[in-house]
């Protein structure tokens, strides 16, 4: 996600740093300050939506589970009242939203880790952007005595050797690199015939097991 990546970036900066390399450091600050800014707004609206989205993904997972609780107690009653074929249906409706409830499952717990993610870059960000607005001016007073001093060297070391060498050398930054967030999903092949009659078969056993197990319940009341 570009977002996260240079929201880490901007975390990540030394501000000390970029005053030290820049040409003109009260525009640099200001205009780090001002990134920082917009860059806050865009993860506050990304935590927004991923509190949405979760809580979406939540409402369709217990939604989900009521309707197993539903068919099963269809399949009880259904069984009750010796109707077999009723009850062996009610059981494949409740079966196709356990797995559905499964899917949602997987998707509310992996929403729950993106939107901590956020909300972790998010006071991260708010912490940097305190700090620079804090450190603003005495960093923009600290780069200023740097630079006399630094001209005071170079009057000194005139003489012919290359008097920005340490300034050279002092200015010099690292390279950041930022691991790109990425999300990968895998899609499902479709199943071969015979998978699908084999998988078929396990199904219906499935539901055989279940209707026995109601029927003996049901005869043990």
């Amino acid at each position: 996600m570009a977002l996260m990546e240079r929201v880490s970036t901007l975390i990540r900066a030394n501000l000390n740093d970029l005053i030290d390399k820049a040409e003109h450091p009260e525009k640099l600050i200001k205009q780090v300050i001002l990134d920082m800014e917009n860059q806050l707004l865009q993860v506050k609206t990304q935590v927004a939506i991923a509190l949405a989205d979760q809580h979406l993904l939540e409402k369709k997972f217990k939604e989900n589970e009521e309707r197993i609780a539903e068919w099963n107690r269809k399949a009880e009653m259904a069984v009750a009242k010796k109707q077999d074929d009723l009850a062996r249906a009610a059981i494949e409706r409740s079966l196709q939203y356990k797995q559905m409830s499964s899917s949602f499952g997987q998707q509310v717990a992996d929403q729950k880790g993106q939107t901590e993610t956020l909300k972790s870059m998010l006071t991260q960000l708010q912490h940097k952007l305190a700090e620079a607005r804090a450190k603003s001016e005495v960093l923009i007073a600290q780069h200023r005595r740097a630079k006399i001093a630094s001209r005071a060297a170079d009057a000194q070391a005139k003489a012919g050797s290359p008097g920005n060498e340490s300034a050279f050398d002092r200015m010099k930054t690292k390279v950041m690199h930022t691991e790109a967030v990425g999300e990968a999903t895998g899609q499902v092949t479709k199943s071969e015939s015979i998978e699908a009659r084999l998988a078929q078969l396990e199904k219906e056993d499935e539901v055989n097991r279940i209707l026995n197990e109601l029927k003996a319940t049901h005869r043990g009341a």
